[in-house]
């Protein structure tokens, strides 16, 4: 094996759409086609068939996460036409000596995934020596989405054995470039191709990246961004519908409006609780919050206004992003012009008095959700959620993955002409009345 390989992993649900994606990806240089874990379960051994049978040229990789019953998992995969059968190295050795002895049988190659394996390292020394082909230093889905990275273990895996390692695990260009500058020779890349609006241009992309960090074996160090500065490069990407989707159709505040259309909000709480009209706390709030921090204002009424024009200028002048109340604003007029992004449940000409009340970064319940100092925000003209800060990062990057599935299947419909039950293929998966 010379040229680093670039490995598809076909993670969907769907065959025909697999079979068209991957098609786009060959094009776009891909060498190896993974059958995915769900794609299996959705469509069974059918679907090595069908992509063997359309792609006979290319190594087609059969995710069978097998655990158990290895050789009759193993032969099942290889008799549909896999290549090569992903097992887990989670499995007991007796589990493996049978799939790699089916695999001698008929012809495939073992690949052993390493996921949640407590000690990775020494478990891959010891299926070199039981005779796996490939070794996976593979994170999951849902590990990703908790900031966990393969690259941090892919040089000691690399190092530990002499059989061909493959990095897997969100990686775009940039990471698969670095998973080949730290002698990967397989890169398996799944939604940052699969589900992309353009297939081909993002295999491309990545094909182009593996290649040049393998010819000239020098890779430009990586953005040392802090996990703060991420989640807000993430927030901003992705709009609140597909955040709600990432937390399973969370509601957005209630009765909460944006006083200006067009502008979004995304940064972390600073809470504060007042009376109906008594706009103290929020203006000292101000001078408690920092740049890129966001005013989270709970009301006991909304007959008199907490906010208006001056505290807007001052907000400004701080860096702050923006402002959510439950409660009244005035000079929404003046508030319009300056282009600040405020939300608001009412707007009314009259302000109340500064009379001390309250309290500031507190626990408070603000449009009907539960906000903490330090949750983020994020509004649009769709509404404004709430995301807990402790999962702030998985969120982000979950959301990201939904705004990438719509994206692909926005293509699809325009530029295919096709619908949106035609795509999910709703019927077939609708219950039975």
């Amino acid at each position: 094996m010379e040229h680093p390989i670039l490995q598809v992993a076909l993670d969907l649900l769907e065959l025909k759409r697999a079979i068209e994606i991957a098609g786009e990806a060959i094009e776009g240089g891909a060498d190896w086609l993974e059958v995915g874990t769900p794609l299996i379960k959705s469509e069974g051994m059918n679907a090595v068939r069908e992509l063997k049978k359309r792609y006979r040229d290319h190594k087609i990789v059969a995710d069978m996460k097998t655990i158990d019953t290895g050789a009759v998992e193993v032969e099942m995969a290889a008799k549909s036409g896999a290549d090569i059968v992903i097992i887990l190295a989670a499995s007991d050795n007796p589990t493996i000596e049978e799939a790699i002895r089916a695999a001698r049988k008929y012809g495939s190659e073992i690949m052993v995934d390493m996921i949640n394996v407590p000690d990775p390292v020494s478990r891959a020394k010891e299926l070199e020596e039981l005779g796996v082909d490939y070794i996976n230093c593979h994170i999951g889905i849902d590990q990703q989405m908790m900031g966990m990275d393969p690259i941090e273990l892919l040089s000691e895996m690399v190092n530990a054995v002499s059989i061909p390692v493959a990095g897997a695990g969100g990686l775009n260009a940039e990471k698969a470039a670095v998973c080949v500058s730290k002698g990967a020779k397989i890169v398996i890349v799944g939604s940052n191709i699969v589900k992309s609006r353009n297939v081909t241009e993002s295999a491309r992309k990545i094909r182009g990246a593996i290649d040049e960090a393998w010819k000239k074996g020098i890779i430009a160090e990586r953005d040392r961004k802090s996990v703060e500065d991420e989640i807000r490069e993430l927030f901003m990407e992705v709009s609140t519908p597909n955040i709600s989707d990432a937390m399973h159709r969370a509601k957005a505040m209630r009765e909460i409006y944006p006083i200006n259309r067009g502008k979004k909000i995304v940064g972390k709480a600073i809470t504060v609780n007042t009376m109906d009209g008594d706009w103290a706390k929020t203006v000292e709030a101000i001078d408690v919050a920092g740049k890129g921090d966001v005013l989270v204002i709970k009301c006991s009424g909304d007959t008199a206004a907490v906010w208006g024009e001056l505290a807007t200028r001052s907000c400004i002048n701080k860096g702050i992003e923006g402002v959510i109340i439950d409660g009244a604003v005035r000079d929404v007029d003046d508030i319009r012009d300056l282009g600040y992004p405020l939300f608001a449940k009412r707007e009314v000409p009259n302000a109340g008095e500064p009379k001390g009340f309250g309290e500031i970064n507190v626990k408070i319940i603000c449009g009907g959700l539960e906000v903490n100092p330090g949750d983020w925000i994020v509004a649009d003209d769709n509404g404004v959620m709430v995301v807990p800060r402790q999962r702030a990062y998985e969120i982000a990057r979950r959301s990201l993955e939904v705004k990438k599935h719509e994206e692909r299947i926005r293509g699809e419909i325009e530029d295919r002409g096709r619908t949106l039950a035609d795509i999910v293929e709703l019927y077939k998966w609708e219950k039975v009345q």
